[in-house]
């Protein structure tokens, strides 16, 4: 989805340079100096608006967290949200590409990743786009520690259903698959996206699943 350019996005990037950075390449290897304290680190590819990983950030202060949104302007709203909350010395905003996260961690850098409502790219010529095709796991298993883990959240059945062969054939271990998110044990805790509360409002169910790469 294109969004449209907002002229006071990359000023604002600008001028927070502690919380955001739209050169995440040069910081590569060094995230633990962006953070108050060295603790396990966490990444969302995809923050959107920032709901989620500010959410966690606030909720889990014993680990550090990392969003990282290709869209500037959008990374600049989830910048404003950031700023609107009481300073959160365990997070930090990429505006970039996701599909660039070896560029931006090195190997064996991140404790876990999250993947929150990707686009599901339903055609099938659109395949490799996918967040969770085998060159973006790759990647994912590059920058994560031994057995690091990935969350994954959709409301969109075809591209969960994609997802978990994707990631059995990649040689992934399940920890845990979850159908309906809402109505189970799991949900106690679960920090939403904007997009997770708008579906669920209308009764579509919200799948999860959690791997590790073995």
């Amino acid at each position: 989805m294109r969004v449209r350019n907002k002229p006071w996005a990359q000023p604002l990037i600008d001028a927070h340079p502690e919380i955001i950075t739209d050169h995440a390449e040069k910081i590569i290897g060094n995230w633990n100096e962006k953070f108050e304290k060295v603790q396990p680190l966490h990444v969302e590819v995809g923050m959107g608006k920032g709901q989620f990983i500010i959410g966690m950030a606030k909720a889990h202060p014993e680990c550090n967290f990392i969003g990282v949104e290709v869209q500037k302007s959008v990374a600049a709203t989830a910048l404003k949200l950031a700023l609107e909350n009481e300073p959160l010395t365990n997070l930090q905003l990429i505006a970039g590409a996701g599909e660039s996260i070896e560029t931006y961690f090195e190997p064996s850098e991140v404790d876990q990743l999250y993947l929150n409502f990707s686009d599901p790219w339903p055609k099938k010529r659109h395949t490799k786009r996918r967040l969770t095709y085998k060159t973006f796991l790759s990647s994912y298993q590059t920058v994560l520690k031994d057995k690091g883990s990935v969350e994954f959240k959709t409301d969109n059945q075809g591209l969960f259903e994609y997802s978990l062969t994707s990631m059995n054939n990649f040689g992934m271990v399940f920890d845990g698959v979850w159908l309906d998110l809402h109505n189970s044990d799991e949900n106690e805790g679960n920090v939403q996206t904007e997009y997770e509360q708008k579906f669920s409002a209308k009764g579509q169910p919200i799948y999860k699943l959690a791997a590790h790469f073995k």
